[in-house]
This record gives C-alpha cells, sequence and structure tokens, in this order.
C-alpha cells in the first residue's frame, strides 16, 4: 500500500520507519523490499509463527540489529507500506475538489492507494492470504483497519459536517472498509491481476447507496434531536 524529496517529520518515509540515509537519497546496502521480499517467502514456505525474526536476518544476510532499523516486527513486515499508504488515502481525500461528489472522491481515492505494479500482485497475494488466516495477524488487523477507517470518517466528517466519530461518517468509512475487502477478497478468489477494476466497481455499488446531500439532512437532524435532549 518515495520520493527522492528528504524525508520530513510528516513525509511517509517518516511515517514507515525508512532510514534517513535511504530517504537522503543514499542506496543502503539493504533496502525493506528486499527484506519484506525475502521474509515474505519464509512465511509462505514455513509459515508465519515458525519464521523467526533472526530466521529473516540471516536470510537477508543481515544482523537482527540491523532488521529492528526497517521494521519493528515481522508482523510489520506483512503489513508492508500500509502507514505511506495511509498518507497517500489522506492527501487524495483532502485534495480532492469540494464540488466533486463525496462517493466519486472516495472511489478515486482508494483506487488510486490500491494500485500496483504486476510484480507486486503475488506478494499482495501472499500478504493477504497471511492477514486472513493467521490469528495474531487477523487480532491486529483490527487496528489497522480503525486506522484506515478514521481517515475515511475524517474526510467524510469534513465533508458533510458533524463529528467523525458521529454514526454517519463511522457508517460510511466501515461501509467503505467492507467494500474494499470484498473487491480483495474476489480479486483473490477471481485469480485476476485486474484489482483495481475490482476496487472501482465494488466502489460505484457503494457510491450509489451514500448520497452526500442525504448525509448532510442527517446531521442537522441530529444536531437537532442533541440539542432539544
Amino acid at each position: 500500500m518515495t520520493g527522492a524529496n528528504p524525508a520530513g517529520p510528516g513525509s511517509p518515509e517518516a511515517a514507515v520507519g525508512i532510514p534517513a540515509e535511504a530517504a537522503r537519497g543514499r542506496r543502503p546496502s539493504t533496502t525493506r523490499e528486499q527484506i519484506a521480499r525475502r521474509a515474505l517467502d519464509l512465511f509462505e514456505r514455513d509459515g508465519f509463527d515458525a519464521t523467526t525474526v533472526d530466521g529473516i536476518a540471516a536470510a537477508v544476510g543481515i544482523s537482527r540489529r540491523t532488521f529492528f532499523r526497517y521494521y519493528s516486527s515481522k508482523r510489520e513486515v506483512v503489513w508492508g507500506e500500509f502507514d505511506a499508504e495511509l498518507v497517500r488515502l489522506r492527501d487524495q481525500l483532502i485534495g480532492a475538489p469540494r464540488d466533486e461528489p463525496m462517493m466519486d472522491v472516495l472511489r478515486r481515492a482508494v483506487v488510486a492507494t490500491n494500485r500496483f505494479g504486476a510484480g507486486e500482485l503475488d506478494e499482495l497475494r501472499i500478504r493477504m492470504g497471511l492477514i486472513s488466516t493467521v490469528p495474531a495477524l487477523v487480532a491486529h488487523s483490527a487496528v489497522r483497519y480503525t486506522e484506515w477507517c478514521q481517515v475515511v470518517a475524517d474526510f467524510v466528517a469534513g465533508r458533510v459536517g458533524g463529528s467523525p466519530e458521529a454514526l454517519g461518517p463511522q457508517t460510511v468509512a466501515r461501509a467503505a472498509l467492507g467494500t474494499a475487502m470484498a473487491a480483495f477478497a474476489c480479486w483473490a478468489n477471481h485469480d485476476t491481476d485486474d484489482l483495481t477494476g475490482e476496487v472501482d466497481e465494488a466502489f460505484r455499488l457503494l457510491g450509489d447507496g451514500f448520497a452526500e446531500d442525504r448525509l448532510r439532512i442527517w446531521v442537522r437532524q441530529e444536531r437537532s434531536r442533541t440539542s432539544e435532549a
């Protein structure tokens, strides 16, 4: 889910813990991608629980300490660049024209942040398989998905009013999460390379159910009920 600009506190590079020398353009001897690729091979071959950090480090040819410069745990390897994807999703949503329908903005943003090269799709299938079947990762996914929902809820609240924690924004956010998960599941089951097509179509179906004007009316009604109470 890098550019050549120096990493600042709020940059995607800083968010995902890329070492400063890598962010400044100096080529490190080992990259996050190399570690992730080897770790995923081991997870697929030996199982997630049976694969240790020491085993990953040895397979890549680095020390345990170097591994932790790139990833806080083997669990984070599976999630890859998820933090950077959240940054990109937020930027896509915030940067959209105000006159573009809310659900169109959301669809385009989610599609844009789920574009993967052909060489990345096999790894993505491994990641999705692990996240959906390994108990420790299934449990952790609740935390990660909540972070994703918060980005969407913040956007919706900014468009229709009210709090991101209110029913309207939370309903849209969690419905969007379910839609994205359905698209990924169908993509994996159908063994197709058209992930973005699946995501786009799923969000078009979702968009037919949430009208922005209707949500604005709901916000006004909720405020009125709260004021009367």
